[in-house]
Parts: structure tokens; C-alpha cells; sequence
């Protein structure tokens, strides 16, 4: 039997925590250079939480809509600070965006990432070029809008996916922060990549990986 929707969201959340696992020392000493040095034990508490609360869903009968739905409250539940709400925000945008749809064609894939990407920007009042995770959100989703209105393949949609991530967050260390800690740091925060950007260029990379 084919892997429903809701089973590859599930375990695309799977390769998400693994990915940010395997980062987790890298992200915190990222973090350490410009802000509280613990983004990368926060974001990992936060999908082992989302993990978790999936566990919980019939993946049988559970709409890719509960998939995201339950990931959010998980996540929000177990991360408090500012990463929290915006990752929660972001994932509630996706259920809204996968309501009523039971396949991830490249379609439902791009109306994915544009709105976790909408979510954590309306959320944060921030936008690109200010040293934060929407340096890889927001231009992985135009990239996702673009390969799917040139007719790429999966393969393609999703290497131009994450390129664009790639570059998003290796941009990010050209950019003087203003927003969150790093912003009191102003020029001393140049040269220094932003550590949402990097874990958000993982996550986008297990997602591609995923589906």
C-alpha cells in the first residue's frame, strides 16, 4: 500500500528533528557568536516535542491539515521563546493551506512552504534581509513558486528549493542583524551567520529530502 499524505508529512517531521539533531552543537555555537547559545538545543526540543505529539495522531485517518495542525501545537507547547510562536504560526498557516487536500503534489508542496514561510513573517514582522530565518523561508517558497509555474520535475522543483535555502542562509553572514538579541550587536553581528537561518536551510533540506 502507497504511503498516504498525512505518513510522508509525518515522517518528513522525522527527518526534520533528525536534521536538526545532527546540527544541534553547530547551530547552539552559532548562536553563542551572536545571541544566547542555545537555538540549537531549543529547536531541538521543539521537534522532539512535535515528534512526539504526532505520535498520538491515526496517521491512517489524519489529513495532511492535522498533520501540521498537531506539529504547530506541539511545538508551541514545548518552545516558548520566540522561535516557538513562529515556527507554531508557520505550521498553522500550512494546515490551513493543505485543508481539504489529501496528496503532496508539487502544488500542495509550494502552498506548503509559501505559507509556513507567510506565517513566521507576519508573525515576526520581519522580512528579508534582516539577518533571520526568513532569509531561507521566504526565498525557498519563491523558489518553490517558480519551478512549479516553469513545470519543473520533482527533482528539479526541489534542488531549486534548496539552493535558493542554501544561499538564503549563507547571505545571512553579509547582513547586519535587526531583529531579535543579535540586533544590540548591530555591525558586530557582520560576518557572523544568523543561526535561524542556518537550522531553517536543514529544514528545508530534510523537507526536500522527505517528499
Amino acid at each position: 500500500m502507497s504511503e498516504n499524505a498525512a505518513r510522508a508529512l509525518a515522517r518528513m517531521f522525522g527527518r526534520m528533528s533528525e536534521m536538526i539533531e545532527a546540527r544541534k552543537d553547530t547551530l547552539s555555537e552559532l548562536d553563542g557568536a551572536i545571541g544566547d547559545g542555545d537555538h540549537g538545543i531549543t529547536m531541538s526540543i521543539g521537534f522532539k516535542a512535535v515528534i512526539a505529539a504526532l505520535g498520538g495522531l491515526d496517521l491512517d485517518k489524519a489529513s495532511p491539515a492535522d498533520v501540521m495542525s498537531t506539529a504547530a501545537a506541539g511545538f508551541l507547547d514545548a518552545v516558548g521563546a520566540s522561535t516557538g510562536p513562529l515556527y507554531a504560526t508557520g505550521f498553522r498557516r500550512a494546515a490551513q493551506a493543505l485543508a481539504g487536500r489529501d496528496s503532496l503534489d508539487l502544488a500542495a508542496c509550494t502552498d506548503m512552504l509559501v505559507a509556513i514561510s507567510d506565517g513566521i513573517r507576519d508573525r515576526g514582522k520581519a522580512q528579508r534581509g534582516d539577518k533571520t530565518m526568513l532569509d531561507v523561508w521566504l526565498p525557498a517558497a519563491e523558489a518553490a513558486a517558480t519551478a512549479l509555474a516553469d513545470g519543473r520535475s520533482r527533482q528539479d522543483f526541489w534542488k531549486a528549493i534548496t539552493v535558493a535555502a542554501d544561499n538564503g542562509a549563507a547571505a545571512t553572514a553579509t547582513m547586519v542583524a535587526t531583529k531579535g538579541r543579535a540586533a544590540r550587536l548591530r555591525e558586530r553581528s557582520l560576518g557572523h551567520p544568523d543561526p535561524g537561518a542556518a537550522s531553517a536551510a536543514a529544514l528545508v533540506k530534510a523537507i526536500a529530502e522527505a517528499l
